[in-house]
């Protein structure tokens, strides 16, 4: 078994159920499994990956964290592909571009910008990284059926964190910029992973979505997150979503 791990994430063929949720944070992976599982059972503990699988109203459900960033995350995605799993909610935190969106509320995102690195490897910037729109549609109901603040459209996917702060930036204006561009084209919110996931799940014929909650204040006002993310409702749309659409890939 030791030498069928895969090299990152430690797990093997079988270990995993067919539907995985991808928190960024490994405590988040923890939590999730303890909260909403029922059954939690740990799977592996490497690096940046925290892997647990269990039950969610009797369905087999995994969760693995993936790091922070789009190297990252691809690297999870990767590797639980090949051991078996072929459906996966990506569930974080983003950054509100529209001013209108306030720290708690959700955004489920239909696809996103390219402003990372890591999908330029592996297909041109021409190419669009879409979720899977079978995902969006389970999301979106689930959280309509909740009553949760919700939000669809077109994100955003970066590599550096703090350039979402036009100060801290080489040449602010030109950053500024960038961002006022962003908002008149309605992309909603910004984080760090959904690009890479999106197409390689184009790539690899598996379905991916993404949701994420607001933490801080709109981009343009220069603040730093001032809350920390719940996770409750947010899990528990993207469970509704799997446990709905099922675990059989494209």
């Amino acid at each position: 078994m030791a030498q069928e791990r895969e090299y990152h994430i430690s797990i093997a063929p079988g270990e995993m159920p067919p539907s995985v949720l991808l928190p960024g944070d490994p405590d988040r992976a923890r939590l999730i499994a303890e909260r909403f599982f029922k059954k939690p059972v740990e799977v592996a503990h490497k690096r940046e990956y925290w892997s647990f699988r269990g039950e969610y109203e009797g369905a087999p459900v995994g969760v693995c964290s993936t790091g922070i960033g789009c190297p990252s995350a691809a690297i999870a995605l990767e590797e639980l592909v090949r051991v078996g799993c072929n459906t996966f909610v990506r569930v974080g935190t983003a950054g509100a571009i529209d001013p209108s969106l306030n720290a708690g509320d959700l955004v489920i995102f239909t696809g996103v910008v390219r402003d990372d690195g890591t999908s330029r490897q592996y297909v041109p910037i021409e190419f669009p990284a879409v979720a899977d729109p079978g995902l969006v549609m389970a999301l979106s109901e689930s959280a309509g059926r909740r009553g949760a603040r919700y939000r669809t459209g077109i994100g955003h996917t970066k590599d550096a964190f703090y350039s979402e702060y036009p100060g801290l930036v080489a040449d602010p204006n030109r950053m500024k910029d960038r961002w006022n561009t962003l908002r008149r084209a309605n992309v909603i919110a910004t984080e760090m992973e959904s690009a890479a996931l999106f197409i390689i799940g184009q790539l690899r014929g598996v379905r991916v979505g993404s949701i994420c909650v607001i933490v801080g204040e709109s981009i343009d006002k220069e603040s730093r997150i001032i809350e920390k993310p719940r996770i409750d409702e947010l899990t528990c749309i993207a469970l509704d979503a799997l446990s709905k659409l099922g675990s059989v890939a494209k």
